[in-house]
């Protein structure tokens, strides 16, 4: 039986969430770039928040600190997908298997293109634009200053600009340059 202290850490983690863990799982999905893998890592984050309850719910911004761990998984997530791809590459060794002038940008799609992005630009990219946060609010999300935040989105843009063309690429942040 819990304490009335116990059970209304409880009904506040309940309500938490309830309100940020399709936000959580929609951010997964968006770093990582995959769907299966998003609710996992977004009920992951959650169990970790769970455990530093007490701590989540004193922060002055208790969703940023969520999407920061969020973030901090994804990227854990990527450097171990990238460390088994390279032992598989040392093991079966490297092929060869070229295309001769492939058309990239009618294969490159923005989900396609947002994982080529190094981890903070993309993360400062999605962030900014598809969660529509301020420079401020991604700047505390992921333990950064204002100022990376700013020249990692600009950077990350340009990039996106680059493998998607500019229609493309203005659209996707909708207008926004």
């Amino acid at each position: 039986m819990g304490t009335a202290v116990d059970d209304a850490a409880a009904a506040e983690f309940h309500d938490f969430f309830e309100r940020h863990y399709a936000e959580l799982a929609r951010l997964a999905h968006m770093l990582t770039g995959e769907k299966d893998a998003a609710d996992d890592l977004a009920a992951d984050a959650l169990v970790a928040l769970w455990h530093r309850w007490d701590r989540v719910r004193a922060a002055d911004h208790p969703a940023a600190y969520a999407r920061g761990v969020v973030a901090n998984m994804a990227r854990s997530r990527i450097r171990s997908a990238v460390r088994e791809r390279r032992r598989v590459a040392l093991f079966w060794g490297q092929r060869a298997e070229g295309v001769d002038d492939p058309d990239v940008p009618a294969v490159v799609d923005v989900q396609e293109a947002l994982r080529t992005l190094p981890f903070r630009k993309r993360a400062c990219v999605v962030l900014r634009h598809a969660f529509d946060l301020s420079e401020k609010d991604t700047a505390l999300t992921l333990g950064i200053s204002v100022g990376t935040v700013k020249s990692q989105t600009s950077k990350g843009m340009a990039e996106l600009q680059r493998l998607l063309g500019d229609l493309a690429a203005s659209q996707l942040v909708g207008g926004r340059q």
